[in-house]
C-alpha cells in the first residue's frame, strides 16, 4: 500500500509552523554526546530532508526500537530553532505510524532558499486571477516557482515562458502576439493585456539590509508546554507549574565579590519537575512572591544542566531566571497539577544508597531524642535533634533534623511520642549519609510531611497498628560503619584490649554498649579560637592576655573565644572499663549542654551544686557509643586512644528488638 508522507512538511515547519501534525519518514538516526545521550534524526518529506533533535525524555522510543530508521511517524509537538546559525527541528513528542518502510521519494536536502519560495507558492489547484480588458479573470490551475513563466491549469489551457506569447487552451485553440504581454482573442476581439500570475517571486532585498532599522519583535504569548519538553534549543516558552519547595535566601562570596542566591523547585500537571535558581537583583524580585503551593506560569528564563551534587529532581536541566523572566501568579487553583510528587524508597533499599544522594523516605517514628546546640565549621551555632524510622521493610534509620526543623516539627513529633502515638512521617528530599552508619539527614530543600493523607501513609499505619509495631526491626544506621564494614561491629570493653584493636594502619570502628561510670570534672573543656581559616574555624587552643584573647597560631587577639569539649570519661560493661575522649559533638550528647554554658556555671557563676548535679545526672546512665579506636604515638609512647563519636542514650524497645533478631539469626544458623 502506498504511503503519502505530507507534502512540503520540511518548508512548513521552518516557516513557523507548529500546529499540524505531518506524517515524516525517519531516514537516519544518530547517537550524539558523550556525557548526555541525545540522538539526531534526518527526517523526509519525500521532497525534502532536514536535521532534527529528538527530545530526551523520548529516547526511550530509540533504544526499545519503536522507532527506528525508515519509521513512518507523525510529528505532534515540535518547534524549529536556530542553532549556530542553523535551523534544527526539535521533536518534542511523537507517534509512530510505520515501524518499517522503504524510502519514499527522491528528497534533498532542505535549504533556507526553497523555505523561501515555498512560502511564496501555493501548491496546488488555487485560482489565480489573469488580467484581461482590465478585469480580474480567474483561472485555475498551479505556478510552477522553478519556471515562471508557465501556467497550468486543468482544463482551461497553459501559459509558457518557451512561446511567451502564447496561451493555449483545449477548447478555445492557441493564440499569439508580437507583443509578449498582449494576446488576441480571434473569437471575441478583445484585447487581452498585462498577462501576469498575482503570485510574485519573493523581494530579496540588498545585502546591506540589516543596517536599515529595527527587526519587530514576536510579541505574542509564548506557548505553555510541559516541563518535560524543556530543552535548551527553544527561543520562546512558557511553563505552569506548582511551587512544591522554596530554599532559604543564602549568601556567597567568591572572587567576583558577593553575592545572594535561592532557589524553587516546580511540578506541572504531567508530572514533571524542575528547578529554578535566581541570582542578585533576580533574588529581590522574584524571592517574596514565591510561595510554597501556589500555581505560577514562568516563561523567559535559560536552561542549563542540572548540578547534580545540590539538585535531586529527576530533569536534565534547571532554569535560571533573568532580568527580563516573568513569573505570574495564576490565582485559581488548578487541580489537574498535584500539590507534591513522591518517589519513596524502602528503608532497607537505603542500605546501598550512595552517600549525598537526595531520596524520599516514609516510615514510623518510633524514638526522638531532645534538640541540642551543634557548632557548625564555619562558626555558627545550630540545633540538631535525632529520631528514628522503621516501615515494613525491617529495617529502621536515623533521621537527623536540623535548624528549624529542630524546633517545628522535631518539637511536635517528640511530643507525640512522649504520649504514646507514634506519627507517619513523609521526608521529601533526605540526604543520605554513611559517615557514621547511614542515616539519613535534612537539607534546605527538605520537607517533612506529618500523619499525610495519601495510600503509602495509611498502608503504613494500617500494619504498624495491626503488629508492625511490634516487629522486630535492624537498623542500618548501626550496620554501616564509617569504616565501611557492612555490618555493624560490636564489641565489649574487654574485647578492646583482648582482639588488639586500633592497632592495624587503619581505626577500627566498633560499637559498644556501656554505663557511664565516672566523668572528670576538672578541664572538661578548652578555650578555642573561634577565627575562621578558609571555610573552617581555627578551634586551636587560646590563652587569655588581660581582657583579650590571643591565637598563636592565627596570631591575633579577639575579645571573645569559643568554649568547646574535651572530656574525659570511664564506661563500663559486664566485662571490664576503659577510658575514652570525648570531643564538641559528642561531648554535648553525653552532658546534654553546650560547653560554654557548663564553663560559665562552674568557673564564672561558681555554683558547683549545680554543676555537681550536671554531671551526676550522666553517671550510670547506659548509651550505645560509637568508638573509633587508634594507636597514636604520644612522646615515645605507643597508646591506644579511645574516641567517642557518637553518644546514644540507649533506647531500651529497640535494643530489646535488635537482641531478639540475633537471637533469630543465631536460631536460623
Amino acid at each position: 500500500m502506498p504511503v503519502n508522507l505530507t507534502p512540503n512538511a520540511i518548508a512548513a515547519i521552518n516557516g513557523g509552523d507548529v500546529n499540524s501534525k505531518p506524517l515524516v519518514q525517519v531516514m537516519d538516526i544518530k547517537l550524539i554526546g558523550s556525557t548526555q545521550e541525545r540522538y539526531r534524526f534526518l527526517i523526509s518529506d519525500s521532497v525534502s530532508t532536514q536535521h532534527a533533535m529528538l527530545a530526551t525524555q523520548l529516547n526511550d522510543r530509540v533504544k526499545s526500537g519503536r522507532v527506528k530508521k525508515g519509521s513512518v511517524v507523525q510529528l505532534i509537538d515540535y518547534i524549529c530553532s536556530t542553532v549556530q546559525n542553523r535551523k534544527i527541528i526539535v521533536v518534542l513528542n511523537m507517534e509512530t505510524i510505520i515501524l518499517d518502510c522503504e524510502p519514499i521519494g527522491n528528497p534533498k536536502m532542505f535549504t533556507e532558499s526553497e523555505s523561501t519560495t515555498q512560502k511564496a507558492t501555493p501548491n496546488s489547484n488555487i485560482e489565480h486571477p489573469v488580467r484581461v480588458n482590465n478585469y480580474n479573470t480567474p483561472i485555475r490551475g498551479s505556478f510552477n516557482p522553478q519556471n515562471p513563466g508557465t501556467f497550468n491549469t486543468q482544463n482551461p489551457g497553459s501559459f509558457s515562458n518557451q512561446n511567451p506569447g502564447s496561451f493555449t487552451t483545449s477548447n478555445s485553440g492557441t493564440f499569439r502576439a508580437s507583443n509578449p504581454s498582449t494576446f488576441w482573442a480571434p473569437n471575441s476581439g478583445n484585447n487581452v493585456q498585462g498577462f501576469r500570475p498575482t503570485v510574485q517571486p519573493p523581494y530579496q532585498p540588498p545585502p546591506n539590509y540589516r543596517n536599515h532599522g529595527p527587526i519587530l519583535k514576536n510579541e505574542a504569548p509564548a506557548r505553555i508546554i510541559p516541563i518535560a519538553a524543556l530543552n535548551p534549543y527553544q527561543g520562546r516558552w512558557a511553563i505552569k507549574a506548582r511551587v512544591t519547595a522554596k530554599g532559604d535566601l543564602r549568601r556567597y562570596n567568591n572572587a567576583r565579590g558577593d553575592g545572594k542566591v535561592f532557589s524553587f523547585d516546580l511540578l506541572d500537571s504531567d508530572g514533571g519537575e524542575i528547578r529554578v535558581t535566581c541570582f542578585n537583583a533576580v533574588v529581590d524580585r522574584f524571592y517574596d512572591i514565591i510561595e510554597v503551593g501556589r500555581v505560577y506560569l514562568i516563561s523567559k528564563g535559560s536552561l542549563k544542566p542540572a548540578q547534580k551534587n545540590f539538585n535531586h529532581l529527576k530533569n536534565e536541566w534547571e532554569i535560571f531566571l533573568e532580568a527580563t523572566s516573568t513569573v505570574d501568579l495564576c490565582p485559581e487553583e488548578d487541580a489537574s497539577i498535584p500539590r507534591q510528587q513522591f518517589s519513596f524508597r524502602p528503608i532497607s533499599e537505603i542500605e546501598n544508597a550512595e552517600n549525598n544522594s537526595i531520596l524520599d523516605v516514609i516510615g514510623i517514628v518510633i524514638s526522638v531524642n531532645p534538640s541540642v546546640p551543634i557548632l557548625r565549621k564555619n562558626g555558627m551555632e545550630t540545633q540538631r535533634r535525632i529520631l528514628n524510622l522503621k516501615d515494613t521493610s525491617g529495617k529502621s534509620v536515623e533521621l537527623t533534623l536540623w535548624g528549624d526543623f529542630c524546633n517545628k516539627e522535631g518539637q511536635k513529633l517528640q511530643e507525640m511520642v512522649d504520649v504514646g502515638f507514634f506519627p507517619v512521617l513523609a521526608v521529601k528530599a533526605g540526604k543520605v549519609n554513611d559517615f557514621n552508619g547511614k542515616t539519613i539527614g535534612t537539607i534546605s530543600s527538605t520537607q517533612l510531611f506529618i500523619n499525610p493523607d495519601f495510600p503509602e501513609a495509611r498502608d503504613l499505619r494500617e500494619w504498624f497498628d495491626q503488629g508492625g509495631k511490634n516487629a522486630a526491626t535492624v537498623s542500618i544506621t548501626r550496620e554501616i560503619m564509617a569504616g565501611g564494614s557492612k555490618n555493624e561491629i560490636r564489641k565489649t570493653v574487654s574485647q578492646i584490649k583482648s582482639e588488639g584493636l586500633g592497632r592495624a594502619e587503619k581505626p577500627d570502628w566498633v560499637t559498644v554498649r556501656a554505663f557511664i561510670t565516672f566523668i572528670k570534672s576538672d578541664n572538661f573543656c578548652y578555650t578555642a579560637c573561634p577565627l575562621m581559616i578558609g571555610d573552617r574555624q581555627c578551634n586551636k587552643k587560646v590563652t587569655q592576655a588581660g581582657n583579650r584573647w590571643q591565637c598563636d597560631r592565627c596570631n591575633q587577639e579577639f575579645d571573645e573565644c569559643d568554649y568547646r569539649y574535651l572530656l574525659q570519661a570511664q564506661i563500663q560493661d559486664q566485662t571490664g572499663l576503659t577510658w575514652v575522649t570525648a570531643f564538641q559533638e559528642s561531648g554535648e550528647e553525653i552532658l546534654g549542654c553546650p560547653a560554654k554554658e557548663l564553663y560559665m556555671l562552674k568557673y564564672e557563676l561558681q555554683d558547683d551544686i549545680r554543676f555537681g548535679e550536671i554531671i551526676r545526672s550522666r553517671v550510670f546512665n547506659q548509651y550505645l557509643f560509637r568508638l573509633k579506636i587508634k594507636e597514636e604515638l604520644y612522646g615515645d609512647e605507643q597508646r591506644v586512644k579511645i574516641t567517642v563519636i557518637k553518644a546514644e542514650q540507649l533506647n531500651y524497645s529497640s535494643e530489646s528488638r535488635y537482641l531478639l533478631d540475633l537471637i533469630s539469626k543465631s536460631q536460623r544458623k
